[in-house]
């Protein structure tokens, strides 16, 4: 279990991570934080060992919006600080954090030396260490070129596009234009042409990839392969070809299909046979709502047509037929008083297949990633020759310069420069950021010369698509085993809202099973899930009539497509909306208020695709 921070006593020495939910004020908290850093507040056990200028206290998150904000949040801070120990804040409003501070300070003299101090920080924020990962990593690179091994002759490229594009073009000249026959069709499935390819590699390069060259899928013993053959396997530039690689990987999958796929044409007609026979002759046993011939019926004709030709065609089932034609989802189909049926082994055999389908390497994926790197190293080559670096350059250079020869000499330097580092967003992490951390601050030491403070959630963990990775948030939760924090209160939500979000979570914690979040085993909980408190909102949301509940939950259990089941939850949405805006009773009360009807403004809409999105606007519009 986490320990709840409290802002006067956290211990600002070693590594400590702190969990922040949405809403528990960690914006207050690291300039809280701040403030004691300047100072030097603390006991033996919670001070840094000397105060801090805000040239020495690095804090990182990770847009340039964020740490404006963030810089302005702690220079107003600093400053509020400085007129509440000297007494100028004429009918203040309370303030415990500034109080509990100032009640360290009894002596005038000591007083006037920490209000000196707070004032020369906010005066000097201009030149605080507040930054996106990049800017400080560029930095870092200009100030200590020489322990780096940075050239100083190199400029930073903002935009990559066109030497991508031209990387990208390499590639398909060289890897594509040979291609012909099964290979040029395989290829081109991929990326139907250059711009593809380019839009593709885009996403990729720079990404942590398994090696293209790495033989994930050879041949079955005895049989010859085709990349072995030395004029197919190795490409002018080194490395295998993307025509080898192809028959590689190409040539493993189809026998894998082959071999899955062998003898069930017949088990999905015995699959048929069975449950027509079965809901005949025991028709009250089923819940038909679950189990209908309507259903299986389409499904099995799939699996039948997939086993007879595996190669051209692919097994499309939905999620509904994966999981009822397996044991467990014919036995989630029966009524509840009726018998459990006597299966046979073909639905179970059914499930074993899917797992084993599912297994299966997709052969494009060895061609993205043999792109993906090819790519890249062109795009190194083309930035090598124009004498240019971009961002993702910078990461990794200062990288490999912590772990060479001069390595221990630069971490010394900026440890000396930077003894504090707060990482503000942590959950949002990629694993080489993560490591540049570690490098420098060495989470499990816990060195109390030196604080790293990393602060996010891990619940708002959506930054995948950029390299996060929630595993980084794991592996320093785990390194700082003990020392783990977090802000116990929500400030934003109403009391039944929070109350609900916590019963909904923990629930899903006490199940048996991996957790809330699925990282629970037998041995430990990787990422527990902890509820906050509730400060509570003055208004209430009232509608049709009398308060709204916090939390509605709207089911459809009918088997739809996905079109269609996108559809009804838009016009759902919509409706649920238009009816509010046109009840007059809907809106917020607030004791010795008047009563504010609910606004457009007011709603928020939040759905996962882009596609879902646009279907609820159109609904929204289609009522006007």
């Amino acid at each position: 279990m986490s320990h709840r921070l409290d802002p006067v006593r956290f211990p600002l020495r070693g590594s400590r991570l702190i969990e922040a939910s949405a809403g528990t004020g960690k914006t207050w908290t690291i300039a809280a934080l701040y403030l004691r850093l300047v100072l030097g507040h603390g006991d033996a056990d919670t001070a840094f060992v000397r105060p801090l200028l805000p040239a020495e206290i690095l804090v990182m998150t990770f847009t340039r919006a964020a740490t404006r904000e963030l810089s302005e949040r702690i220079r107003e801070r600093l400053r509020e600080a400085a007129a509440w120990f000297r007494d100028e804040e004429v009918g203040r409003e309370p303030d415990p954090l500034l109080d509990a501070l100032l009640a360290a300070y009894p002596d005038p003299a000591a007083r006037r030396n920490a209000a000196w101090r707070l004032a020369m920080a906010a005066e000097a924020m201009d030149d605080a260490a507040v930054f996106t990962i990049d800017a400080w990593c560029q930095r870092m690179l200009r100030e200590h070129a020489f322990d780096s091994g940075n050239p100083f002759d190199e400029e930073l490229a903002a935009d990559e596009s066109v030497l991508l594009t031209e990387a990208a073009q390499d590639y398909w000249r060289q890897h594509c234009y040979p291609l012909a026959g099964e290979v040029l069709e395989l290829a081109l499935a991929q990326w139907a042409d250059v711009h593809a390819l380019v839009a593709d590699v885009r996403e990729l390069v720079g990404q942590p990839l398994q090696g293209a060259d790495r033989d994930d899928s050879a041949g079955q013993a005895g049989e010859e392969d085709p990349a072995a053959r030395p004029e197919a396997r190795r490409d002018p530039a080194g490395g295998e070809s993307l025509a080898a690689l192809i028959e590689r990987v190409g040539g493993a999958h189809r026998r894998a299909l082959i071999e899955l796929s062998r003898g069930w044409a017949e088990r999905a007609r015995a699959m048929k046979d069975w449950l027509d026979e079965e809901l005949a002759a025991n028709a009250r046993q089923w819940n038909r709502t679950r189990l209908h011939e309507r259903y299986y019926t389409p499904w099995l004709e799939t699996l039948e047509q997939w086993a007879r030709n595996p190669l051209e065609r692919k097994l499309g089932l939905s999620d509904s037929a994966r999981h009822r034609l397996t044991p467990d989802g014919l036995r989630e189909a029966r009524k509840a008083d009726a018998p459990a049926p006597a299966l046979p082994e073909h639905f179970a055999a059914f499930a074993r297949l899917i797992a084993d389908h599912d297994a299966l390497r997709d052969p494009r994926s060895a061609l993205r990633v043999h792109a993906a790197t090819r790519v890249g190293e062109r795009l190194a080559a083309l930035k090598r020759q124009a004498r240019s670096f971009g961002f993702a350059d910078m990461l990794e250079r200062l990288d490999r310069a912590l772990a060479g020869p001069q390595g221990a000499r630069l971490r010394e330097r900026i440890l000396a420069q930077y003894p504090v580092a707060l990482i503000d967003e942590f959950q949002d992490t990629s694993p080489l950021q993560y490591r540049l951390f570690d490098a420098l601050y060495r989470s499990a030491d816990n060195d109390p010369r030196s604080a790293l403070l990393l602060i996010g959630d891990p619940k708002q963990s959506i930054y995948g698509f950029r390299g996060a990775d929630i595993y980084s948030y794991l592996q320093a939760r785990h390194a700082t085993a003990g020392r783990h924090y977090m802000l116990g209160t929500n400030f934003r939500s109403a009391h039944a809202l929070v109350s609900a979000v916590n019963t909904w979570f923990a629930q899903a914690e006490q199940r048996p099973g991996a957790g809330a979040f699925g990282f629970r085993d037998a041995a430990d909980n990787a990422l527990p899930f902890e509820a906050v408190a509730a400060k509570g909102r003055d208004e209430v949301f009232q509608a049709d009539g009398g308060v709204a509940p916090a939390l509605l939950i709207h089911h459809d259990l009918a088997l739809r497509g996905t079109g269609e089941v996108r559809r009804l939850f838009a016009a759902r949405c919509a409706e649920r909306i238009v009816a509010w805006l046109n009840d007059e009773r809907a809106g917020f009360q607030a004791p010795g208020k008047d009563f504010q009807r609910l606004r457009p403004a007011d709603i928020a809409v939040l759905v996962r695709t882009g596609r879902e999105a646009a279907e609820v606007r159109r609904a929204l519009r289609r009522r006007g």
